[in-house]
């Protein structure tokens, strides 16, 4: 037995050596970053220790539109990305022609490349000196006014950020709700059958409890997901999302390492710790909720 369990540390030891240096080490280093105020990239050096960072990042106007675009676009694109990938999965579900056809269509925007389905949103929405591009083509049609939707109106770029992101991750929920809802063991829904249970009640009763774990770990995935958004809006508004007011707090980060206002790697680490602070604490309350909640 002793023998065995050296064995088995010894096959995780390769794994422990690179979670350590790629993500353990990492950590430590932007917690340490983050502390040293007026650190010099250039030279190594700082100046003094303490929260100095922290009050920077969290009364710099940037950084809090990006807190702001951030949570809107979680508060926004989580539920209702989850809402209609299980309406579609349910679809799905009952739909034995052509299932597999379906599935596949759904599923194809989830392996294109992002930028390239941003750069298609970009033409759909965006008002050219040619054209004011397909939506507001059809905005007319009804009697609508155009709108610039790339570079107008902030409640408009942040419309189009939502359905862009709500496109690119719904067809990821729509595969695991659909292998879930196909898992459900069938001899429930014969019961109710049997009973004339109505079919609104077979899925709120029967359909969601048993697929509630898979739309719990869709809702922790998509939370900590729109969080990180960064390339979304890249792909949308180009690589001055400060000047767009789109920014995010992946966004800001990446501007005080490498962007226009860059070389501040203390900034960058207080803004990432502040980020999984903020990832950890609705972590945490989805985990409090789901003990009452998931089966």
């Amino acid at each position: 037995m002793h023998k065995n369990k050296w064995k088995a540390w010894l096959y995780l030891l390769p794994a422990i050596v690179f979670l350590g240096f790629f993500l353990v080490y990492p950590l430590i280093d932007v917690f340490v970053y983050s502390f040293e105020e007026g650190y010099n990239s250039a030279s190594e050096t700082f100046f003094g220790v303490g929260l100095y960072n922290y009050r920077y990042v969290l009364r710099e106007p940037f950084f809090l539109q990006a807190v702001v675009n951030t949570f809107i676009l979680v508060i926004i694109t989580v539920p209702v990305s989850t809402g209609l990938a299980l309406l579609i999965s349910a679809g799905l579900n009952h739909i034995t022609p052509l299932k597999k056809l379906f599935q596949t269509i759904y599923f194809l925007p989830y392996v294109t490349n992002t930028l390239a389905v941003g750069l298609v949103f970009m033409v759909l929405f965006k008002k050219t000196a040619y054209s004011d591009g397909m939506i507001n083509l059809l905005i007319r049609l009804f009697g609508g006014e155009s709108v610039d939707f790339i570079d107008g109106p902030y409640w408009a770029k942040m419309m189009v950020t939502c359905l862009y992101t709500i496109w690119i991750v719904m067809p990821f929920k729509v595969l695991i709700l659909t292998s879930a809802l196909a898992s459900v063991n069938p001899d429930y829904y014969k019961a109710a059958r049997v009973d004339a249970t109505p079919p609104w009640r077979v899925f709120t009763r029967i359909t969601l409890p048993m697929i509630s774990p898979m739309i719990f770990y869709l809702v922790i995935t998509g939370f900590i997901g729109a969080f990180k958004a960064y390339s979304d809006e890249v792909a949308l508004f180009g690589v001055n999302l400060n000047a767009a007011n789109m920014n995010t707090i992946v966004g800001y980060v990446y501007d005080m390492l490498y962007g226009d206002s860059g070389g501040y790697p203390s900034y960058a680490s207080a803004a990432a710790l502040i980020l999984f602070a903020i990832v950890l604490t609705i972590t945490c309350i989805n985990l409090l909720i789901s003990r009452r909640r998931v089966r």
